[in-house]
């Protein structure tokens, strides 16, 4: 028999022991979000004052069973978690596109700043070379373009809302008629409000609508389907860091804490997307424990979006490889993302990105029928 966790302890779940096949196993598999992935346990992770007090591997078939011996609170809650873990995301509309997430998706990164740590420059001034590469992009697989008019590496100075505006609204305004589905990055009200006005159908928001409070406002009146990126401080972006040493629990609390806040407001939470924010006021310990324990994340019921691409943790692993040579490890997070269940990966390389989780998805496809 399993034993319990403290009473006043809160409680987590994490979907792990993933299976290729459901075929044979009624009762001792769940799906994971309406997707391709098949899990056999929960991790149950308990914490109090602060610090994991218990972890222990509770089977599928047994779940049910561990749930009617707690307390009420703590039954609640879990079940509350177990449903979300297992419920398939709701599918977002994109103009005349829906998206759905029953399999990972391509986010395909377009920044129109003359500094950001990856691309800065290469498309700024110069809307209609960024409009037709947005085409490619889309052509190559990418289910929705990102377009950024800021960056947000380390050091970056902020830019005027203004300015901000001139470089993403000829963009979005050229690439609409096409109908690729669009969102825009940033974490400013104004921007949010004119890119929506020009065409832009997805608000991707690093600051999660905490950098100002009229950001809530504006999602909520657009309807339109938002990304809460979590970072240690939205005011400083990837200049804060964790207060905890359990960066994994920290960042689950802090969303789950900030999608109350945005619905209380307005947002409907079966627009919300949620983003770890890999690289954002996290040391490589941090980004390393998120990403192995990202299928936690699926227990705040909404869609998760992975953005690892080229970002100093490939470097970091690979004997600090320039950012023009992070390909390989940005394709091998973008996996580990699928693997564990990410519905969304944003990456510079679609390509690549895309031919990889194709790849991907006919082995799940052929393990699934094998079964």
């Amino acid at each position: 028999m399993i034993d319990l966790p403290p009473r006043d302890a809160r409680l987590y779940l994490r979907p792990v022991q993933f299976v290729d096949s459901p075929v044979g196993l009624d009762g001792a598999v769940a799906r994971l979000a309406g997707g391709l992935q098949w899990f056999a346990a929960y991790q149950l992770i308990a914490v109090f004052d602060g610090r994991r007090v218990m972890q222990r591997m509770v089977p599928v078939a047994a779940f049910d069973a561990l749930v009617a011996r707690l307390p009420d609170a703590q039954a609640t809650r879990l079940s509350q978690v177990a449903a979300r873990i297992t419920a398939p995301r709701a599918p977002i509309r994109a103009g005349e596109r829906v998206l759905r997430f029953d399999q990972p998706q391509v986010m395909a990164i377009l920044n129109l700043t003359p500094d950001s740590f990856s691309d800065g420059g290469r498309h700024d001034g110069d809307p209609a070379r960024a409009a037709a590469m947005a085409v490619d992009m889309a052509a190559a697989g990418a289910a929705i373009v990102d377009i950024g008019g800021e960056s947000t590496r380390p050091g970056a100075a902020t830019v005027w809302e203004g300015d901000e505006i001139g470089r993403v609204v000829p963009l979005i305004e050229r690439l609409a008629p096409t109908g690729t589905p669009i969102s825009i990055d940033t974490r400013k009200a104004g921007v949010m409000e004119a890119a929506l006005a020009a065409g832009a159908h997805i608000v991707n928001d690093v600051a999660a609508l905490a950098y100002g409070d009229r950001a809530v406002e504006v999602v909520a009146g657009a309807a339109c389907p938002v990304v809460l990126m979590h970072s240690a401080d939205p005011q400083r972006g990837a200049e804060g860091s964790m207060r905890t040493a359990d960066a994994l629990i920290e960042l689950y609390d802090w969303l789950e804490t900030r999608i109350e806040a945005v619905v209380a407001r307005g947002v409907d939470p079966a627009r919300v997307i949620v983003d770890p924010g890999i690289g954002f006021g996290k040391a490589l310990a941090d980004n390393l424990a998120i990403l192995n324990g990202l299928s936690m994340l699926h227990g705040l019921g909404c869609p998760i979006l992975l953005g690892a691409s080229r970002k100093r943790i490939v470097g970091a692993l690979s004997n600090e490889a320039p950012v023009d040579r992070r390909l390989g490890g940005s394709v091998a997070l973008a996996l580990k993302g699928a693997e564990q269940g990410a519905q969304i990966v944003r990456v510079h390389d679609v390509e690549e990105s895309v031919q990889a989780l194709r790849v991907w998805r006919g082995l799940r496809d052929a393990a699934l029928v094998a079964g």
